[in-house]
């Protein structure tokens, strides 16, 4: 009897303890660890879509430099520079990858009336990647040979508000060249198939545009580099409000430090960086992602400038207001402080 006793008491304990156990558990599920409730939750959007260029946001993901600078970021697909602006004017995201150089144009162009409430805490390209590609055998052989011609580019890309400047300092005859908006997927194809006489683009889109020019016509590429008459200008960075690099200067620092990381990881592991973006975004090929990380590694690098890796100095960011003033794209006005978050930028 004693022992029935015993053992009834014992099984009383354990139910109790069991309940107790299992009211901790219901009490702790689902709720949010301490850095989780902490974390700051924004959106940042790529520069274009999801290209090799941009596989650092994943990067930055994956390898926890989000989390450890208590952001939850959203990763979103962006359009061309224009597009990527008003995104941000708009309020739908925090953050975003565009050319600083067409943002810079926007804002100081003759009115007033560009979007000037942005500015840059990351450079990504120490210098524009723009460039004009044409066909050999077509006759272009200089970049006095494009007056007149048709030139394929994205709407609204910084590839068209460059060229003017680029083609009053390359002796270019700019009011005879007529723009096709073309999507950038089908700038090869457009190319190739002879629709326009010559395109703009990024250099590292080089080998997709000469495998669609070669397959079709066994023709190689002539490549004009803007930055040979321009070569102060930055390529992409990564842009935020102007509002909010005053309302909460310190998650600003912490996403460009997350992205900064993330970029220097991602051009000193070009092929896993390429891996992961495929696999996040199954539509982008990791050959072709690599292949362009690679190509880019000299612009983010800037090797032999002594440059850091996303830095953007004073000293820079004047040379290329002057660049572009001189060009005559934007009015005298413009200052470094009106186009880069200083405060964000260490070293600068």
């Amino acid at each position: 009897m004693r022992q029935a006793r015993t053992l009834t008491a014992l099984t009383a304990l354990l139910s109790v303890l069991t309940l107790v156990a299992a009211g901790c558990g219901s009490e702790t599920q689902g709720k949010p660890t301490e850095s989780a409730e902490s974390a700051d939750s924004v959106t940042y959007i790529t520069a274009f879509g999801a290209a090799g260029r941009d596989a650092f946001a994943w990067i930055a993901e994956e390898k926890g430099y989000f989390r450890e600078a208590r952001l939850n970021v959203r990763i979103e697909l962006g359009k061309a520079a224009g597009e990527n602006l008003k995104a941000m004017a708009s309020g739908q995201v925090q953050f975003a990858s565009l050319d600083l150089t067409g943002a810079m144009i926007s804002a100081g162009a003759a009115g007033g009336k560009g979007y000037k409430d942005f500015r840059a805490i990351l450079a990504i390209h120490q210098q524009t990647l723009v460039s004009i590609m044409s066909m050999e055998g077509t006759g272009i052989t200089t970049p006095k040979d494009l007056a007149g011609k048709k030139i394929a580019a994205a709407a609204n890309s910084v590839n068209q508000l460059l060229f003017p400047g680029y083609a009053r300092l390359a002796g270019i005859e700019a009011a005879g060249v007529s723009w096709v908006a073309v999507q950038p997927v089908q700038l090869g194809s457009t190319l190739a198939g002879g629709k326009v006489d010559a395109l703009s683009t990024f250099l590292i889109g080089r080998p997709t545009i000469e495998k669609a020019t070669m397959q079709a016509k066994q023709k190689k590429l002539v490549v004009f580099p803007y930055s040979e008459y321009l070569p102060d200008l930055f390529g992409n960075a990564v842009l935020t409000t102007t509002e909010l690099t005053k309302k909460n200067p310190d998650l600003v620092k912490r996403f460009r430090e997350a992205m900064r990381k993330a970029l220097v990881y991602t051009v000193e592991h070009p092929d896993e960086a390429a891996a992961l973006l495929h696999q996040k975004q199954p539509e982008t090929a990791a050959d072709a992602a690599s292949q362009e990380i690679k190509l880019m590694t000299p612009s983010v690098t800037a090797e032999g400038t002594g440059a850091s890796i996303g830095l953007i100095s004073k000293t820079r960011m004047l040379g290329a207001i002057e660049s572009l003033r001189s060009a005559g794209l934007i009015e005298s006005a413009m200052t470094p402080e009106d186009v880069v978050d200083f405060d964000a930028m260490p070293g600068s």
